[in-house]
């Protein structure tokens, strides 16, 4: 039996059972027309003779740096609801934030058949562009910005102008806490946004402590004591991402400081655990889910191209600044 066979007598398109093995939108009584028939066959589809077939694989394959991250989860929900409408399935790789990984993982996803792969970059190697650019089948990067690579992207540098425009307002000794600069999006577009208000508003960016932290919040918390140890003035913080906020929301308050009474912090991303804080965590929403759904588009585009040249296409999101008392 094929799914054209199950397709006639469940009296429905061979793109509905298609559909349905694949996750795909489907209405309650086509799928229980199909799920009637496949259980009265005992069918199962078999995805290798499919792909020999058409000579695809309807699989698309998502590369992550890691896993236990709100912004991540939320991407990922973007991209599965955008390859679900196409009928695509996803296949992830955690690179754990190793760029050799990530090398690795586009060598594997290519030569295994996927039709297109998304990679949630971090840091750019001459060896991964290399990669990049040499892939048989598309690839599009999310959350940064390379050069002459497909990718979708948020406009961190306002993101951060803005919000430390809303800081600076109300602090005279305000600090720095972010990420390595080799990632270009959190860790230096930030930076230089945060140094741009500080210009705005008529003040030397040099007066703006700055400390590099990892992304956890430990780390937010460790480069915070090392901060207080050393600028004890120290009466706003800015941090690259939510998580580093949190962490020095809590060196903050063992070192006895009230927030935001005594130090207004703020953060970048929005995360669940700002909303549970008291007070929550003021911080900028970036649109993450749509960055997912997005970058599902431009990569569809790119496979219906089927190998011919079109513009390379790089997509800025917006964002939004949500204000909730911790500064």
């Amino acid at each position: 039996m094929t799914i054209k066979d199950i397709a006639k007598e469940a009296g429905v398109s061979t793109a509905a059972v298609s559909r349905y093995f694949n996750g795909g939108s489907l209405g309650e009584e086509k799928r229980e027309c199909i799920r009637r028939v496949v259980q009265k066959h005992g069918f199962t589809p078999n995805q290798s003779a499919s792909s020999m077939r058409t000579g695809k694989s309807n699989e698309i394959g998502v590369i992550v740096p890691k896993i236990h991250s709100d912004s991540l989860s939320q991407l990922i929900h973007g991209i599965a609801t955008g390859l679900s409408e196409k009928d695509y399935t996803m296949i992830v790789g955690c690179a754990e934030g190793d760029t050799d990984r990530e090398v690795h993982y586009i060598k594997t996803m290519e030569n295994n058949g996927m039709e297109g792969i998304i990679l949630m970059g971090t840091v750019m190697t001459p060896y991964l562009m290399d990669t990049i650019k040499s892939c048989s089948v598309p690839v599009v990067v999310t959350g940064q910005s390379f050069a002459g690579v497909p990718c979708v992207y948020y406009d961190d540098k306002n993101a951060m102008r803005e919000l430390a425009a809303m800081m600076l307002k109300k602090r005279k000794h305000i600090v720095y806490i972010g990420a390595i600069e080799e990632d270009v999006a959190v860790g230096k577009n930030r930076r230089l946004g945060a140094m741009k208000a500080f210009e705005d508003a008529g003040r030397d960016p040099k007066e703006m402590v700055f400390a590099v932290s990892g992304f956890e919040i430990e780390d937010g918390y460790e480069a915070m004591k090392k901060i207080l140890a050393k600028h004890k003035k120290t009466d706003g913080v800015l941090c690259a991402t939510d998580s580093m906020a949190l962490g020095a929301m809590l060196a903050l308050r063992d070192a006895g400081k009230r927030i935001p009474e005594d130090v207004s912090v703020a953060g970048i991303g929005n995360s669940r655990s700002g909303m549970v804080t008291t007070p929550q965590l003021t911080t900028v929403r970036l649109f993450f889910e749509q960055c997912g759904e997005t970058a599902v588009r431009l990569l569809s585009e790119m496979i219906a191209a089927e190998g011919k040249s079109i513009p390379i296409s790089q997509i800025r999101l917006g964002y939004e600044v949500i204000e909730r008392g911790s500064i």
